[in-house]
């Protein structure tokens, strides 16, 4: 008769399910695992988020860059120019006035051309900015410069111009945060049928 109450007592006893303090350390362990696997999804789609954005800026960048060293280099002279805002370019070849415009407010580039509808080349354009050569480079011993398309007064002629290095840099959102997602592009080019 006791062997008979014994085996009742186990086999009740683990009917009985699990002890608060079991659940209690299966909850705190699933929420941590949890939470671990939530965090790494969040990482991955950032991380995938950001390289299809940088990737996206990049090929927009080089169209843009495509676009505009075209022209520059088929003109034939730089007519006039707004500090960082615009440049105003002539081709005779093509009877056709080039003018670039950066609009800091809409972020964008855009070309405008004689005879042609204007064509936006760089889009979500944080700066623009552009510099004036001259045709002679100075050799030092560790670089290769410029001057300046200058006048004697210091005061920047167009007529000197050659070379133009231009600079711009394109950001975009990224979860609701303003990230820089493209380095800053630059490029020298020369206009290749000034004379």
């Amino acid at each position: 008769m006791k062997l008979r109450n014994q085996i009742n007592r186990r086999g009740r006893r683990g009917i009985l399910g699990f002890t608060l303090v079991e659940v209690l350390v299966a909850s705190g362990l699933g929420s941590i695992i949890l939470a671990g696997v939530a965090s790494l999804i969040m990482y991955a789609s950032k991380s995938s988020l950001a390289m299809v954005n940088y990737t996206d800026l990049d090929g927009k960048s080089r169209y843009g860059l495509d676009v505009i060293s075209r022209e520059i280099r088929q003109a034939n002279g730089l007519m006039g120019f707004q500090t960082n805002r615009s440049l105003t370019l002539t081709n005779s070849d093509q009877a056709a006035a080039i003018i670039l415009t950066y609009d800091p407010t809409a972020r964008t580039v855009v070309m405008s051309k004689t005879g042609q509808t204007d064509l936006t080349v760089l889009t979500e354009c944080d700066n623009w900015t552009f510099s004036l050569y001259q045709r002679t480079p100075y050799i030092t011993a560790t670089s290769l410069s410029y001057y300046p398309a200058t006048n004697t007064a210091g005061v920047v002629d167009v007529s000197l111009c050659k070379l133009i290095n231009l600079s711009w840099k394109c950001s975009r959102t990224i979860f609701a945060q303003k990230v820089n997602t493209e380095s800053v592009q630059s490029a020298q080019i020369v206009l290749r049928n000034k004379q």
